[in-house]
């Protein structure tokens, strides 16, 4: 009996789960919204930074620096330790991008002195598509441009080169998935506008077939020969739903959850929607674990995170702090000659409002 390559793999990424989900929703004046959540085993020090027009970057590669670029838009979003490249974020065209750990799968060049000047390392990939694109054709078209290198950073887990795969989003909610499979950059149209992590895109789009059934609308009752039965409450539609952790089960909720959202007014009431939806797959403190030899190591969501390409506002939360902040890129001179950033990793603020009782 033979094992799969992608049994294998899938294996292999549950046992160190990285649980990051993202997904889209509409709003009922046609205007789109994105929101994500960031899990990860280790803390990730995380920041907010503005990024002007015209500031320059050189990506890491493993014979030292790669490509040299210079941001054609201004960008908001979020980095970790004190590399300032967005993993997370939405430039002035209201184009959106994030990355999401891709375990077991991501597969990237080896770098040579021929190709090191076009050269990304996997947290500058999303950086560069953010400063330089305003659409998902432009995207596409400049992907074969560039590669992506196996590039150690320290401060990540176990001093890896951090295995990613990409979600880009535009303005009209529209979006794709890039992945790293096979030393090339395979690209996916993402009609359910969902991504979270291993396996593969079209395995999990694959998956959503086993799921058929479900149905936001309860089913009141049904009989089995001639014996009548009935629901015992609400949400007999959604039965079946998988409610674990795992990146399968939370693609299928998302899509489901976000699919069948009601539409509301405008981006500013699908923003706030959003972050119910992803209240779906906040993970508390100590409810998935991993071991390794006396070490245990506790995913748990640090940071939430909605754009709204209409406004050009980036909200964010973080575990520490659950108040919904905004960021807005309006309000920023985006041809400034500095990059501006804020650490969020604040504690909680609780807000007394005793006063407020009448």
């Amino acid at each position: 009996m033979t094992i799969s390559r992608t049994f294998l793999a899938f294996i292999f990424c549950s046992k160190a789960l990285f649980a990051c989900t993202g997904l889209n929703i509409q709003a009922a004046d046609r205007s789109c919204v994105n929101g994500r959540t960031v899990e990860f085993g280790e803390p990730l020090d995380l920041s907010v930074a503005v990024i002007p027009r015209n500031t320059t970057f050189t990506a890491e590669t493993p014979l030292g620096k790669g490509m040299t670029y210079k941001s054609k838009y201004a960008v908001i979003g979020a980095y970790c330790f004190d590399k300032i490249v967005l993993m997370d974020g939405m430039n002035e065209k209201g184009l959106s991008a994030g990355a999401f750990y891709f375990p077991g799968y991501a597969s990237y060049v080896k770098t040579t002195k021929q190709n090191q000047s076009k050269a990304l390392s996997p947290l500058d990939f999303t950086n560069w598509l953010l400063t330089q694109f305003a659409t998902l054709e432009e995207v596409k078209k400049a992907l074969s441009s560039v590669i992506i290198t196996n590039t150690v950073f320290k401060e990540w887990h176990k001093n890896l080169s951090p295995p990613m795969h990409y979600i880009v989003y535009d303005k009209s909610g529209k979006s794709i998935v890039i992945e790293p499979l096979d030393k090339t950059l395979k690209v996916y149209d993402n009609s359910v506008g969902v991504i979270t992590n291993s396996p593969t895109f079209d395995w999990h789009m694959t998956n959503l077939n086993n799921y058929i059934n479900l149905s936001p609308y309860n089913v009141t009752e049904g009989s089995l020969q001639d014996l009548p039965l009935k629901t015992f409450g609400q949400g007999s539609g959604m039965l079946g739903l998988p409610g674990d952790f795992t990146p399968p089960s939370r693609f299928i909720r998302a899509a489901f959850f976000s699919k069948s959202a009601v539409n509301l007014r405008d981006s500013q009431a699908a923003a706030l929607q959003t972050f119910h939806i992803l209240n779906q797959f906040d993970i508390p403190m100590g409810t998935v674990r991993s071991k390794e030899r006396r070490k245990t190591s506790y995913d748990y969501t640090m940071f939430t995170s909605v754009k709204n390409p209409k406004t050009l506002k980036y909200y964010f939360r973080t575990y520490k702090d659950q108040a919904i902040k905004s960021i807005c890129l309006k309000q920023f001179d985006l041809n400034a000659p500095n990059i501006k950033t804020l650490n969020i990793d604040g504690g909680q603020k609780i807000c007394d409002v005793s006063c407020a009782l009448k």
